[in-house]
């Protein structure tokens, strides 16, 4: 989701996303995933009821076993949680899971998070 130009739209959609209470605290939208667009991952879970001074969304494509392209994104302290907004690379799945920065992890007991990357064509 990117800033809209009104700032109060853009904090009334991660006030609806933390208010949607998903499991673990971690909210992907929009879901289905299309390859090319913009998603926002909203995090208050674990680290962030921990007291963590710092988020990052730990990111990685494809295989669930073997991510591919990994990296550490650093997220941004909201008042409903941690927030970060990337766009979708061409791959077919879209792997997380976060750490602090004290090296504390929240990867869902082990399984991380992982959605399906659609390519943007309709099934029939």
């Amino acid at each position: 989701m990117s800033h809209p130009s009104n700032f109060g739209e853009y904090q009334a959609r991660l006030r609806s996303m933390y208010e949607a209470d998903y499991p673990q605290g971690v909210v992907v939208d929009p879901t289905p995933i299309t390859a090319g667009q913009e998603i926002t991952v909203l995090y208050y879970g674990l680290l962030t009821k921990s007291g963590a001074d710092q988020v990052f969304l730990h990111v990685g494509y494809d295989d669930a076993r073997e991510w591919r392209n990994v990296s550490n994104l650093k997220m941004s302290k909201t008042g409903w949680g941690w927030v970060k907004t990337l766009e979708i690379p061409e791959y077919t799945r879209f792997n997380f899971c976060f750490k602090d920065s004290a090296d504390n992890w929240d990867n869902n007991n082990g399984i991380n998070w992982s959605f399906e990357i659609h390519n943007g064509n309709r099934r029939n």
